[in-house]
Order: C-alpha cells, then sequence, then structure tokens
C-alpha cells in the first residue's frame, strides 16, 4: 500500500514536503507536528527540527485567519490525521515484516 492511499494523505503529506523544505506554519505541516510521535512510531521520517513548538494553537490561529468559524474545520483537519495515523498504523503493523514497508514510505516522502 502506498502512502498516497491512506486517508488524509492530501493533507498529510505535503505537510512532510513542508517540514522538509523548513516550513513548519502550513496546515499540513502543523498536523504533522501534532502526530510527529505517533507518525515516528508508524515508520515516517519526520523532521523534527523544524516542528512548530505548539502545532495545536498555531493551526487554529492560522485557520482563524482563513474562517469566520474556524473551530469544525479545526476538528475536521484532526479527524482526518487521525484517520491517516490510524491506516499507517495498520499497514505498519501488519506487514510480515516492519521493514517490508520502508521502501513503500521513502518512495512516497521523496516525491511528495
Amino acid at each position: 500500500m502506498s502512502l498516497h492511499d491512506l486517508p488524509g494523505a492530501e493533507i498529510i503529506l505535503p505537510g512532510l514536503s513542508d517540514l522538509r523544505n523548513g516550513k513548519s506554519n502550513t496546515i499540513g505541516a502543523l498536523l504533522v507536528a501534532i502526530a510527529a510521535t505517533r507518525l515516528t512510531e508508524a515508520g515516517l521520517d519526520i523532521q523534527k527540527h523544524h516542528l512548530s513548538p505548539e502545532p495545536e494553537l498555531n493551526l487554529y490561529a492560522c485557520l482563524q485567519d482563513e474562517r469566520e468559524d474556524a473551530y469544525p474545520y479545526y476538528n475536521a483537519l484532526l479527524k482526518r490525521l487521525n484517520s491517516f495515523c490510524n491506516a499507517l498504523e495498520l499497514s505498519y503493523r501488519y506487514k510480515p515484516s516492519n521493514t517490508a514497508l520502508e521502501p513503500t514510505l521513502s518512495k512516497a516522502i521523496c516525491k511528495s
């Protein structure tokens, strides 16, 4: 399974790319920062030196700048992030070997 097939990939994968490029304040990068530990434990290589120190607060502030009522969109993004993490964890956990996912992860991360 490719990372591009996971729910929420359209937000999370660009966030990973943003972090690699030093952008830590995009919606995607902030979502990655929120779940950095969980994503790392599931096999993704996260650029931790670019992570926002308070990603939840920064994400909400960013959304408030774009929308009149940020709360529903904020919750929807967190649910999308959770779906991505759940699917990633399941695909990582149920591989015959945890190393079997590594080529798929590195290809997907490089393509983002």
